[in-house]
């Protein structure tokens, strides 16, 4: 029998004990009066006594519900150190207080047991401010021993795959997600106060759309049609535009059938919003405050180090277009992005498969991929992305071939996809039309046009700009986190074997 397994038994030798002894297994009445961090930051802990003898006679009692992370049984007194949600303390255990038949089901506990006390502060001989419990509770009864190194496996797969056990024993992945969270709180109170109405579309599409990406499918059988988990809420978000609401945004999921990188998981989080009679140049305006104020409100600096870059967030951020970042970030003669032919070549002679129908837009922005996107480090917009690519955005009206657009990028990563939204509803139908023709074999370009979506083009609507901004990156970089799935609580995994 291997190690586990034979502490799995023992566990399981011992819940038999205790339940012979009558005690609950699975209480459900003990009830907190205070979280740890109360505790360690109340005004007894400043009055707590050093000397053990004197901690009775204290005023201030406290019950307190944690986690057994540490234990250290001596006989008739034992030393423990427990972890809530909000911190982690040492509580004293001593026979003659608590009681002879407490105390022999204490005997049983076993790190990863979830256990109540109540008692009050001393502070032992070291200065460690610890409860000495005169009433004990076993609240739930672990059958599964913790892992001893967990901090320092290697087996990252088993931290993303147990990720119940990682936030248990790893406060820094813990924390990671409490700043997460903040992050969207963030988020939503800078597009509220400035007028945004956050709103919910659907995740099931009957064809999706607004984005290129191949879909998950499904069947619902009272309807008996295929539906679509969503790749993007943007064609339902400007929907609402026609609708009337001129300011809208939503934080939510999308689904992309895709493969897995330290980037890329098949279900995560954007924020998209969308605004009446802006441009896409509001919109660089906007991301560049928002991002910053909320770089500064999460780590009080303008500067974060991701992966041992120094990462500079202070406005004015950097802007090229797109033929400006190949020239002076990628390298490329002026000349060859001037011949669409020449173009094309490059793109040919450095790897690049092209379907045989794309042109120099298609060729331009997989040369921006390879030779530019990695290199932009700090924040740099990028403009002017050719409308070939661009099926949704505007043309710009000085050169049509070319859309009126922006992607950010920061630490080689797009962050935000933004453009002036195309209302046209006849050359948004020629655009699909176009994109459905040229597709071939291509799985990210649905073959079914969207007529709802241009019939409500045709009862117009407003000038307007959006923008889709990966909380996910988003949040890798304001934590320093190499993996998506470092910042996604449940990622998804190839099944176990």
């Amino acid at each position: 029998m291997d190690q586990l397994n034979q502490l799995l038994v023992q566990r399981r030798k011992k819940a038999a004990e205790l339940a012979e002894m009558d005690v609950e297994l699975y209480a459900n009445d003990f009830k907190p009066t205070h979280h740890i961090s109360e505790v360690l930051s109340s005004g007894s802990a400043n009055e707590a006594v050093a000397n053990l003898d004197d901690a009775p006679n204290v005023r201030a009692s406290f019950k307190v519900a944690g986690r057994i992370l540490a234990l250290r049984k001596f006989g008739k007194a034992s030393f423990l150190h427990i972890q809530d949600d909000s911190g982690r303390i040492q509580v004293y255990v001593k026979k003659e207080i608590v009681g002879e038949e407490f105390y022999s089901q204490f005997k049983k506990w076993d790190i990863g047991d979830i256990v109540g006390f109540k008692g009050k502060l001393f502070k032992t001989k070291t200065g460690e401010l610890t409860i000495l419990a005169d009433a004990i509770k076993l609240i739930t009864k672990s059958l599964r021993p913790l892992p001893e190194k967990f901090h320092g496996l290697t087996d990252v797969e088993m931290r993303y795959r147990q990720r119940y056990v990682d936030l248990i024993v790893n406060p820094e992945v813990r924390e990671t997600f409490r700043k997460r969270i903040e992050i969207i709180r963030l988020l939503r109170e800078f597009l509220s106060n400035r007028g945004f109405l956050e709103v919910e579309t659907p995740m099931m599409q009957a064809v999706p759309g607004g984005a290129t990406a191949k879909p998950f499918k499904t069947h619902h059988k009272a309807l008996d049609m295929d539906l679509y988990l969503r790749i993007a809420p943007e064609l339902y978000l400007k929907r609402l535009l026609v609708g009337g609401f001129e300011k809208v945004f939503e934080i939510n999921r999308n689904f992309r059938n895709e493969g897995l990188s330290t980037r890329h998981n098949p279900e995560f989080t954007m924020l998209e919003f969308y605004q009446a009679y802006a441009t896409y140049q509001d919109l660089m305006d906007l991301t560049e405050e928002m991002i910053s104020w909320l770089t500064a409100e999460i780590n009080g600096s303008m500067e974060v180090t991701y992966q041992e870059q120094v990462v500079d967030l202070s406005p004015p951020w950097k802007r090229y277009t797109i033929d400006e970042a190949l020239i002076e970030v990628g390298g490329i003669d002026p000349g060859v992005l001037d011949d669409p032919k020449a173009v094309i070549q490059l793109a040919k002679e450095r790897g690049i498969e092209l379907e045989p129908l794309a042109g120099p837009g298609k060729a331009k922005t997989e040369l921006f991929e390879l030779l530019v996107e990695e290199k932009l480090i700090n924040p740099t917009f990028i403009t002017a992305y050719p409308t070939e690519v661009s099926p949704l955005a505007r043309r710009n009206e000085a050169d049509p071939a070319v859309t009126d657009r922006f992607e950010l990028f920061i630490t080689g990563r797009e962050i935000a996809n933004a453009f002036s939204e195309l209302n046209d509803p006849v050359d948004q139908k020629k655009r699909f039309e176009k994109q459905i023709v040229e597709r071939g074999d291509d799985e990210e370009i649905h073959p079914v046009l969207d007529e709802d979506y241009i019939r409500a083009l045709e009862y117009g609507l407003p000038a307007a700009a959006g923008e889709g901004i990966g909380i996910d990156r988003l949040v890798m970089l304001l934590t320093d986190s190499p993996s998506i799935r470092d910042v996604i609580i449940f990622p998804h995994l190839k099944a176990e074997k």
